[in-house]
């Protein structure tokens, strides 16, 4: 793997060479390479042409086609760090999980260790990022942050060993009662805050955690988290720590900015407040709610009068499973079921498609949501929120027929 260095401009001088970066340029005594105007297409090492919201430290947006299908490829998988300080080579003979803390005994894990000590087991699961659909939320007052749309998010089958039977390894003592996380990255800056985060003991012991060292069946990429990435099905990728590297076991609450400060909205039933009265009572972000997104056609799509297209796209939410998903063509006067697509299980994506065949000319605005097996469904207004999570409006776009 290149130097940080080559690895970001290696990203960038092949999104300069399509034409669509404005002005990219570097400086030949400085690492910092600087971009005029995001976001832009770009394509990074290991992945495909993507959205490109900074790069330092790399944030990739999954363009909205991928979405057609339950599966996001690895090389189209979204990338959102905290820290400029990314690993960008790790030695896998050198690297090691150390479990440390409220423990029984302190442990060192290699690669090998967890591949041939524990159970390997499988599953697919979302990882999304908490500020995904940012950008609908403008309307109301401007929301600071990552203007993500809707390709923060990918889905992909995890291969790794439980988190529970490494923790148990090590020998959990009984007055643990929470986990902490740290990965490799690094803040650049010594008074920047490192990103560790903490969950529950009992959730760590007792539910679907694993430590994943496969992605769809391959190493999982380096920007994406490799060599070892913590999955927690059904709540956002904020708790999802990549390239971990450190599992600590408390016996008293983590306390740190990213626990107690970053991630925190509304503790109430929808999540929203008002710009000029902020809630005062908050929580940390946890469970995802349900969400469908269109994968194709592409907005403003033109088809013929009598033409079959083909509507389709991917339902989710935090692990009850989708039990429908239904369309409109009438600004949500009258809805109708779309087919859904194989059950991946109960954190998966689900695939849905509709036939449409207009019999008119003129705009049509397509609308989905979903409803999943605890009947809760997307609301036609996403109350607002100062950090701008958890967007999970009714998701359109605009077919002409000709």
């Amino acid at each position: 793997m290149a130097s940080r260095r080559e690895f970001i401009k290696k990203g960038l001088i092949l999104a300069g060479s399509m034409g669509i970066i404005d002005k990219v340029f570097a400086s030949s005594n400085s690492s910092d390479i600087s971009i005029e105007k995001y976001p832009v297409i770009t394509k990074y090492p290991t992945k495909t042409e993507m959205i490109l919201y900074a790069d330092r430290p790399p944030l990739l947006e999954t363009p909205r086609h991928y979405f057609s299908k339950a599966i996001t490829p690895n090389e189209a998988f979204f990338v959102r760090w905290h820290l400029a300080d990314i690993p960008t080579n790790v030695d896998i003979n050198k690297w090691r999980l150390k479990i440390k803390g409220n423990v029984e005994r302190e442990v060192e894990l290699s690669m090998d260790d967890l591949k041939t000590k524990f159970e390997p087991v499988s599953f697919y699961a979302v990882n999304q990022c908490s500020g995904n659909g940012r950008s609908n939320f403008q309307e109301k007052q401007l929301v600071a942050g990552i203007q993500w749309k809707h390709g923060a998010m990918g889905n992909a089958l995890w291969t790794g060993v439980r988190l529970a039977d490494v923790l148990n390894y090590a020998g959990v003592k009984c007055d643990s009662i929470e986990v902490a996380f740290n990965g490799l990255d690094k803040a650049p800056y010594p008074k920047t805050p490192d990103v560790i985060r903490s969950l529950p003991i009992d959730k760590c012991l007792y539910e679907d955690l694993i430590l994943a060292y496969e992605m769809n069946g391959e190493d999982i990429p380096l920007l994406n988290g490799y060599p070892l990435r913590l999955i927690v099905p059904g709540w956002y990728a904020t708790h999802w720590i990549k390239s971990l590297s450190e599992i600590t076991v408390l016996n008293e609450e983590l306390k740190n900015f990213w626990m107690k400060k970053a991630y925190h909205l509304p503790d109430n039933a929808c999540h929203g407040e008002e710009p000029d009265n902020l809630a005062k009572r908050r929580r940390v972000i946890s469970f995802m709610n349900v969400k469908s997104v269109i994968g194709a056609p592409e907005d403003n799509t033109v088809v013929k009068t009598g033409q079959v297209i083909k509507i389709s796209g991917v339902a989710f939410d935090g692990g009850y499973g989708i039990k429908d998903v239904l369309i409109s063509f009438d600004n949500g006067k009258t809805w109708k079921q779309t087919a859904l697509g194989p059950d991946l299980g109960r954190y998966s994506f689900r695939e849905w498609f509709y036939n449409f065949r207009p019999t008119k000319k003129g705009s049509y605005k397509v609308m989905v949501k979903a409803v999943n097996k605890n009947n809760e469904t997307q609301p036609y207004e996403v109350k607002w929120n100062k950090g701008g999570y958890m967007w999970n409006g009714i998701d359109s776009i605009t077919i002409n027929v000709v």
